[in-house]
């Protein structure tokens, strides 16, 4: 994925949450986001790239591969027991996945997580899990 792509699908997810009336609808968008979520190989998931602080069961790991300009990029490759969980995954890799490592903890998922008004409409233990999925990507980065 180039930075264009990348843009164009937030750009595409704050016009869809902004045309999307009320919550029920909202999260059974997330949870159709989760059935776009790339399919993680069952052997991945381990206690070793289990996500803590998550209610759910959340696996993730990254793959660094170079872009076209010799960058180091992460590829987020992630997955969960939990439908609602799954669409909040596809969410991070939209944020998050192909860009380079360098960029990765500068990009306002804080911010962007509250313009959708995820920060507000999940209970606190799915926004603990999803605050703690952003730390691990930028922990992916960072390594």
């Amino acid at each position: 994925m180039d930075a264009t792509e990348g843009r164009v699908e937030l750009d595409d997810l704050r016009e869809t949450f902004g045309f999307l009336d009320d919550w029920e609808e909202r999260y059974a968008y997330i949870i159709e986001l989760g059935k776009t979520l790339p399919p993680m190989d069952e052997a991945l998931k381990t206690e070793a790239t289990k996500v803590r602080g998550c209610t759910s069961q959340v696996w993730m790991i990254g793959r660094e591969f170079a872009d076209g300009q010799g960058r180091p990029c992460l590829e987020i490759v992630a997955d969960s027991d939990a439908h609602i969980v799954r669409g909040l995954i596809r969410i991070l890799h939209i944020l998050y996945s192909g860009r380079p490592k360098a960029e990765i903890a500068a990009l306002p998922a804080e911010t962007f997580l509250h313009d959708l008004g995820l920060d507000q409409h999940l209970s606190p233990s799915r926004r603990n899990g999803l605050f703690s999925m952003v730390e691990r990507i930028r922990a992916l980065a960072a390594a």
